[in-house]
């Protein structure tokens, strides 16, 4: 280390003080997703996807009627798998499954009970979820941002009155991991509704409760305060 290079501790005349700042938020939900799988499953490759196609057409159809209350609509993995006979030394194909995977972000809560009852209770159609999450962009991140820089500062005053001192100047504030928010246990199991496409009456609507998220930020911050009096 140079002359000119600042020294990474305090001196009589200077001391700094170290401290860690932390802050947890519990809040409400912003979005909720769910990821649906639809199925087919035909002799015939052709019928195979046509059916597929049919039903995610429709289930599209059904998300988009809900207007701005869906804010996304994404499709993830397309599958189309022969299914080859287990007996035999020849490769016959005895079926085709096809698979579509689709997830909707929700920002309307209200509709997600209903909505989630009239997926799962369509033909070879799987949904999983809810997930609930925040926003990257939500207000909550930087509340317990600003939450945990007072928590640094108050706990480095009430070091420095210790001693008999008073804080002079912030040296280094360091964010060690505030946008990165980490539940403090892990999410519930979503839930799992599978339909296999039997008639009988549309069952009621479920009655789904937002999940709290927890949101939390650390800081690391050096101060400098006056001389104690020892």
């Amino acid at each position: 280390m140079t002359a000119t290079e600042p020294l990474p501790y305090g001196t009589p005349d200077t001391p700094r003080v170290a401290v860690r700042g932390e802050a947890h938020l519990e809040v409400d939900p912003e979005i909720a997703r769910l990821g649906i799988t639809i199925s087919a499953r035909g002799t015939d490759r052709h019928k195979a996807l046509d059916d597929l196609t049919r039903r995610n057409n429709h289930i599209i159809e059904l998300l988009k009627t809900h207007g701005d209350a869906v804010e996304k609509i994404e499709t993830g993995a397309i599958t189309i798998t022969p299914q080859l006979n287990d007996k035999g030394r020849h490769e016959r194909i005895r079926a085709y499954r096809g698979h579509v995977h689709l997830t909707a972000t929700l920002s309307d809560f209200t509709i997600l009970g209903e909505l989630t009852t009239r997926l799962s209770d369509l033909e070879l159609t799987r949904i999983d979820g809810p997930w609930w999450a925040l926003r990257t962009d939500s207000p909550a991140h930087r509340e317990a941002r600003r939450q945990a820089v007072h928590d640094a500062v108050q706990r480095a005053r009430e070091y420095a009155e210790a001693l008999g001192s008073r804080l002079v100047a912030l040296v280094e504030l360091a964010d060690t991991g505030a946008e990165h928010p980490t539940p403090a246990t892990p999410p519930a199991r979503p839930a799992i509704l599978r339909s296999a496409g039997y008639a009988g009456s549309t069952p009621a609507a479920l009655d789904l409760e937002p999940q709290r998220q927890s949101v939390y930020a650390h800081v690391n911050a050096r101060l400098t305060m006056t001389p104690p009096t020892l």
